[in-house]
């Protein structure tokens, strides 16, 4: 992902939310020192109308007693990290397994927590049988209108949103060379939409893509067909930013400007995928800048409207995915690999505690 230098300014942390939610502008540290002792993640976003939630490692769910208890105290939605991508709910034509994947729904509905369904068109993660086969139009389309509707509908009134289609876009607002393009055409987006509303009418549909978080190329190829689909009555409900960023680059350009765009569609919007990695090792300015990475995509969430969760794509270093996709880069998450609270972790709670019960809803 080709993102820019992120500036290490760490003011509007907590500045920038205080001034424009509360119409004063308190200092970052007389905000932390506000902040209410001991409260988790959760029951600080609860006044806000925003869910906080964290993408989960199954496996370590099941193994890891102090994994598992975190994901229930500090979360109120969860996002399966694998299990309910095709190669593990299909891995052979027309057999299913959602075994792994029911277990995090009970979880979840044990700990009175939301489940983000991920996903169920991505170019990625795709079976063998399926990537390598040689298939007609009629084929693909019947294989892709049956996969959306067996997974979507053996989840009908179990998971509240479904990140429907993900990163369709090449980073120049050019739609990305698929096996779904090259054989359905452009179509297979809305279809894709019409057919998961068929299986759950009452789930949230996401579009959902990285390095759109902000205003550029492939942001606005994303509003113009997003703006199309709405226009044609396509059942296409939310635009799902994953957050994927760096200490390198700069912050996303006008991110909550680009939120509210989507949300003068009469979509919600979410951060589906927040993490900020870091170069190792790791030095303090790139703890500071971490921390206001994960600050400002908050914000620019708190402050608009349309923006209904934000999820951290897993909570610790322990579990990342960063250090076998970026060689040399890690750190990314809020809490370390021996599960102590980084300081973006306690920048999280700032926000929200600042947020509270003044924080502009969704008419």
């Amino acid at each position: 992902m080709q993102l820019r230098r992120m500036p290490l300014n760490v003011a509007v942390a907590g500045a920038l939310t205080a001034a424009l939610l509360v119409g004063t502008a308190p200092s970052s540290t007389a905000t932390v020192q506000n902040t209410p002792a001991g409260k988790t993640l959760r029951q600080l976003a609860k006044p806000t109308g925003v869910r906080i939630g964290t993408a989960v490692d199954t496996s370590a769910l099941a193994n890891d007693a102090t994994y598992r208890t975190l994901v229930a105290q500090q979360f109120n939605s969860v996002t399966p990290e694998n299990v309910m991508k095709w190669e593990v709910v299909q891995p052979e034509r027309s057999r299913y397994d959602f075994t792994e994947a029911d277990k995090l729904v009970d979880f979840a509905r044990a700990n009175k927590q939301k489940v983000r369904g991920h996903t169920l068109v991505w170019h990625s993660q795709l079976p063998s049988w399926l990537n390598e086969g040689t298939w007609t139009k009629r084929q693909l389309r019947r294989i892709l209108r049956q996969h959306i509707k067996t997974e979507v509908g053996h989840f009908r009134g179990r998971v509240w949103a479904w990140d429907v289609v993900n990163e369709a876009f090449n980073e120049d607002g050019t739609l990305r060379d698929t096996i779904f393009l090259r054989t359905l055409g452009p179509g297979y987006i809305a279809d894709s939409f019409r057919w998961a509303h068929q299986a759950d009418p009452k789930a949230i549909l996401f579009y959902n893509d990285y390095n759109i978080e902000g205003r550029n190329a492939k942001s606005d190829a994303a509003y113009a067909l997003i703006k199309e689909l709405v226009a044609d009555g396509v059942p296409i409900h939310g635009y799902g930013v994953q957050g994927h960023l760096s200490t390198q680059y700069d912050l996303p350009n006008d991110m909550q400007g680009n939120l509210h765009r989507f949300g003068k569609l009469g979509l919600r919007t979410a951060v589906t995928e927040a993490d900020v990695r870091i170069t190792l090792p790791v030095s303090p300015a790139e703890r500071l800048a971490q921390s206001a990475g994960y600050s400002y995509m908050l914000q620019s969430c708190l402050l608009e409207r349309s923006c209904i969760s934000f999820t951290v794509w897993g909570f610790t270093d322990k579990y990342s995915w960063v250090p076998g996709v970026f060689p040399g880069e890690g750190s990314a998450n809020i809490y370390t690999e021996e599960y102590e609270a980084k300081a973006a972790y306690h920048a999280l709670r700032r926000d929200l505690a600042v947020a509270g019960g003044v924080r502009p809803r969704r008419r």
